[in-house]
């Protein structure tokens, strides 16, 4: 695009001034952020106030829709709703703004709306910077607030992700108080019974779109409420360090996870019932287990559940701990018979899960096609996850456990894969040597009490030495403190030497000071008093020149003022006559189309709206002209559209 301001640069719009701001990373450039249908400037007020900024987008050329006057039209009424106060917009248009936009042709049907301040969701998940729960807890409030009051208007954002949720409750900005600490942005996709749908849809956003309808695009009430469960479990989760910890990247699931039985499903449900409940649980079960978009819970299920969580059932900010594992001591001869299995290391799998012959296939198949299309990484994370859904020791756990060493070793040819060991049960000579194993165990009982006898006196032997250390460093660190005193005394003592000699130095310079400036303001009264008798004259003179010329500006203030109300008059007759033209011209549209005379009602319909652009800013608040500009200009979109009767 050809419109690239400068930070300072001054925009004039709808009779305001407007200053292009500074990107505070980088303060030789504008402050903008690129989206998918356009680029956001940041336009500061000139008088200085942050929160009175606005945001300019400006449209790529193919989202640079005349229709958005009309949309947004609508919007005006949504921008009420905590949490979208971007619906409160003006577009940029000819009639309006044709100067600005002559100069630069790329603010065609731009949007210029509130700034908001505040990281993103995407932001927040990226840093991967775990939230305090309290925290956590508003932010969901925030947003299930909000879905809950778009769907009782009926109104869907339709491209709900992470980048698209501003969180002013992080802002650095001071705001005004009853500031919503969520904002949604990018609702040029907003879904409404009384807007046109989009030529264009958008499919969602990785990681928040559900997969059965990823491909038909996101148009309907319901677009918000599978990518709105997904983004409030992520700001509760948030929380946990563990979820944290697994977040995939940009979003915490991966896209190719979504809506599958997937490691990080189960380590963010089980997050949420060991910390917000069971309830809250429950319905994020049913968003990912949902079979279409109307299936999941609404958002105000969310905000009931989220509101009836008091302050004292918010959960501990430290989390628990995992206690660590004891190392089971190793048997002389034991070793050499005994077969071992690999072990993939995994999380817990849910209680019930295991042997879940849907979740089951559904991995197989999923983790067989990405091995097919050439992705073997992608495909080794799903085998992973499938086998700890397989029964011990079954064919299918063999076939998983095979296809994992062998995706290994083709992924790191440098480390062979272990032969895969037949199972336990089926191998006579597993059965031999752990019979073999047995025999030798009960032999070598009296070895290992001697190696316990000998590893509790090393430890009793590192204990002494630790406890050594600990003196000698006592013993260090009192030398220190007593070496650092004496030079602290040494330097205080220094300090105040120089503080005398620096005294007594600005006395001497005070006392010069003050007979220099005495001296000098004798000179200075004199020198004042000269000028007062050259600005005396001087304002004489000047007086007399503006008295003659105030009285020459009057004559010419009173001149220009007569053909001042005679232009008026003039324009006043022409607007008059303009108004009454606009209604003849729509009544002969409407007659026109009643009497199924359609190429008249159109020819009447075009001249209404040439003559009315000839001066739209006033006729559209002229009395009901403005809703007959509205209705001829969906009768000339829209064939079907019928006049009413005005």
């Amino acid at each position: 695009m050809s419109f690239q301001p400068n930070p300072g640069d001054e925009l004039i719009i709808n009779d305001e001034v407007y200053v292009v701001g500074s990107h505070p990373a980088a303060p030789g450039l504008a402050y903008a952020q690129a989206g998918r249908q356009g680029i956001v400037y940041q336009l500061l007020d000139k008088s200085g106030v942050l929160h009175k900024a606005k945001a300019l987008k400006v449209f790529f050329p193919k989202f640079r829709i005349p229709a958005m006057v009309y949309q947004s039209e609508y919007m005006e009424s949504y921008g009420d709703i905590p949490g979208l106060q971007v619906c409160k917009r003006d577009v940029l248009t000819p009639e309006r703004n044709g100067d600005l936009i002559a100069e630069q042709p790329d603010l065609l049907y731009a949007v210029l709306m509130p700034w908001v301040y505040g990281k993103t969701w995407f932001d927040c998940l990226t840093e991967q910077n775990r939230l305090e729960p309290s925290d956590s807890l508003a932010l969901a409030k925030s947003l299930a607030a909000i879905g809950s009051a778009m769907e009782q208007k009926g109104v869907a954002h339709c491209d709900l992700s992470a980048p698209n949720v501003m969180i002013p409750f992080f802002s650095e900005v001071e705001l005004p108080e009853g500031v919503s600490p969520v904002e949604l942005v990018d609702v040029e996709q907003m879904y409404s019974t009384k807007m046109d749908r989009p030529d264009t849809l958008l499919a969602g956003s990785p990681g928040y779109a559900a997969h059965r309808t990823v491909h038909s695009g996101l148009w309907s009430a319901y677009a918000d409420r599978f990518a709105g469960a997904v983004i409030i479990a992520e700001m509760l989760g948030w929380s946990d360090q563990t979820v944290v910890d697994r977040a995939w990247g940009e979003s915490y699931f991966d896209q190719l996870e979504t809506q599958t039985p997937c490691e990080r499903y189960y380590i963010l449900r089980k997050s949420l019932e060991s910390r917000w409940g069971n309830r809250l649980s429950e319905l994020f079960v049913r968003a990912w287990e949902s079979q279409d978009l109307s299936s999941c819970p609404t958002f105000g299920e969310w905000l009931v559940v989220l509101n009836s969580l008091s302050a004292e059932q918010i959960p501990s900010v430290m989390s628990v701990e995992p206690e660590p594992e004891k190392e089971a001591p190793v048997l002389a001869g034991a070793v050499a018979s005994a077969e071992v299995l690999p072990v993939v290391v995994s999380p817990t799998v849910p209680e019930g899960a295991r042997g879940d012959k849907e979740i089951i296939d559904r991995l197989f198949r999923q983790a067989r096609e990405l091995e097919e299309a050439g992705k073997p990484e992608a495909a080794l994370e799903v085998y992973r996850s499938l086998y700890h859904f397989t029964e011990e020791g079954s064919p299918l756990q063999v076939e998983v456990q095979a296809a994992i060493q062998g995706l290994e070793q083709q992924l790191d040819p440098s480390h062979p894969a272990e032969p895969v060991r037949p199972v336990w049960h089926r191998s006579k000579k597993v059965m031999i040597s752990a019979a073999a194993a047995i025999v030798i165990l009960a032999g070598t009982i009296p070895t290992v009490q001697i190696l316990a006898d000998r590893a509790n006196t090393k430890q009793l032997e590192a204990a002494r030495l630790a406890e050594e250390q600990k003196k000698q460093e006592a013993r260090r660190q009192a030398e220190e403190a007593v070496k650092l005193k004496a030079e602290e005394e040494r330097k205080a003592k220094e300090a105040e030497a120089l503080a005398l000699a620096e005294k007594k130095a600005a006395e001497e310079k005070a006392q010069q000071e003050a007979a220099r400036q005495e001296l000098q303001s004798k000179y200075d009264r004199q020198a004042k008093y000269e000028q007062y008798l050259a600005w005396k004259k001087e304002r004489d003179e000047r007086l007399a020149a503006e008295a003659a010329a105030e009285e020459k500006r009057k004559a010419e203030e009173a001149t220009a003022a007569a053909k001042a109300n005679q232009a008026a008059a003039k324009v006043a007759a022409e607007r008059k006559e303009k108004v009454l033209n606009l209604i003849s011209l729509y009544n002969k549209a409407y007659s026109s189309q009643e009497g199924g005379r359609e190429d008249k009602a159109r020819g009447f319909a075009t001249q209404f709206t040439k003559l009315y652009e000839t001066d739209s800013s006033y006729l559209h608040s002229v009395g009901e002209v403005g809703y007959r500009v509205s209705s001829v200009y969906k009768y000339l979109s829209d064939s079907d559209f019928r006049l009413p009767k005005i």
